[in-house]
């Protein structure tokens, strides 16, 4: 009888236990609820931190679905220079040389301003939940804070990180940690973000930092300083028009 009565609670125990823990995929649409929005307007500064220097770059953003456009406000040097993202293709209009053109291919591959982010990462889709599937695989703790381990596989081959794992806040079910993997299982960066704010229904970061582990440098912080979501956004932003 004894016997019985610890296997019955050890069954119940677990039971419990599996409850508690969301399944990845729903770890990943509770995620994509705080970071995806049908629009949003972001003004944010990137510091890139070189082997020597670090230099800052200000701009806004207008995104809506998988269009957005982007225009630097500073330094001097890039002011003037726009990016517009529509779907799965990439236009960069400079002042300087007063020309759009178009990025495809290993080129979006390239640097963003010599920041660890590339152009590839800028053209990610922020939705999760249809480009990966996921498991947890533990716990711990990051920044005094219960996170979900999750690893995260491409369905598909037409993304730029074939692997991924997040540790991701228990409670508010926004990653705190990433790290980005190639197909081969070489790590190519890591992430980490901090200052969690609440807009609304939705928790989202003030602040991520990108190191890139093939790169010298601290790595690049993006700085969020105002941001909107689910707002109404110009049709000729998101068109070539814009560009010029």
């Amino acid at each position: 009888m004894t016997h019985t009565i610890h296997m019955t609670a050890g069954l119940l125990l677990i039971t419990s236990i599996a409850a508690a823990q969301p399944s990845g995929k729903e770890i990943l649409d509770r995620i994509d609820q705080n970071m995806s929005a049908e629009s949003r307007y972001v003004k944010s500064k990137m510091i890139i931190h070189g082997p020597r220097t670090s230099r800052t770059i200000e701009s806004e953003t207008w995104a809506a679905g998988e269009s957005a456009f982007t225009e630097y406000l500073a330094p001097a040097r890039e002011r003037g220079t726009k990016m517009l993202k529509l779907e799965d293709q990439l236009w960069i209009f400079s002042p300087a040389t007063d020309r759009t053109i178009q990025l495809s291919g290993h080129l979006l591959r390239q640097s963003v301003m010599g920041s660890d982010l590339s152009y590839e990462d800028m053209m990610e889709d922020p939705d999760l939940a249809s480009k990966y599937d996921a498991v947890v695989t533990g716990s711990e703790t990051v920044d005094d804070r219960e996170c979900w381990i999750v690893e995260m596989h491409a369905k598909t081959e037409d993304v730029a990180y074939q692997k991924r794992k997040l540790w991701v806040d228990r409670q508010r079910f926004i990653p705190l940690k990433e790290e980005l993997y190639a197909k081969s299982g070489q790590l190519l960066k890591k992430t980490e973000l901090s200052d969690i704010q609440q807009h609304g229904s939705r928790w989202y970061p003030g602040r991520i930092v990108y190191k890139d582990m093939l790169k010298t440098g601290s790595g690049t912080e993006f700085i969020v300083d105002e941001i909107s979501f689910d707002v109404e956004i110009p049709e000729y932003l998101l068109s070539k028009a814009a560009l010029r």
